[in-house]
């Protein structure tokens, strides 16, 4: 049922020179390769971004003498807000326990930061790559994306969405093990 007034996809469209235009249905964003490739090129880079972060971090044992890390980058945001709040205590043993609380909880945070920038560049690297991951009710797209990322990366793995093509089952596979190890390599 049409609204008077309004043009359907399938009526022409008068043009400046007088002359009907039919109006094309055009694809949507996420069913266009190239976008879904960008997408995985820039996931693909974002893993490898979070992995060389973290080993630089956790691994390496010299200091790394580069201007711009992301971890450096992170302290430095987080520390000067709790300086600011550490400094407005007077001096003594609760100024020194907020201080001394920050090293512990900021590293914390870092690896929660990390494991969830993995998890979502595995998200995206599953939509960009067109995985079509299925849940137990049958449906797809980028919500379940997300969702078998995580229960991957943690190892938990229920189950209920299962990974249909090669390509999803070949990320599946390296997800839950690059979750394992980053996990062994955190406690470790």
């Amino acid at each position: 049922m049409s609204v008077p007034g309004s043009i359907s996809e399938d009526a022409p469209v008068a043009s400046a020179w007088g002359g009907p235009v039919p109006l094309q249905r055009t694809q949507s964003a996420s069913n266009v390769p190239v976008v879904r490739l960008s997408v995985a090129v820039v996931a693909a880079l974002l893993t490898l971004f979070i992995l060389w972060d973290a080993f630089q971090t956790i691994v390496l044992s010299r200091r790394v003498v580069r201007r711009f890390t992301p971890t450096r980058a992170f302290y430095r945001l987080l520390w000067t807000p709790w300086r600011a709040v550490a400094r407005r205590l007077p001096e003594g043993n609760r100024r020194e326990s907020l201080l001394t609380v920050f090293g512990p909880l900021s590293l914390l945070l870092l690896i929660a930061l990390w494991a969830l920038g993995l998890i979502v560049s595995f998200a995206l690297l599953h939509w960009g790559l067109g995985s079509q991951l299925l849940d137990a009710h049958g449906a797809s797209g980028f919500g379940v994306d997300p969702y078998m990322s995580g229960t991957t990366f943690v190892t938990l793995g229920l189950g209920d969405v299962t990974p249909p093509t090669s390509i999803a089952r070949l990320l599946t596979v390296l997800e839950s093990g690059m979750g394992f190890a980053f996990l062994a390599l955190v406690i470790g």
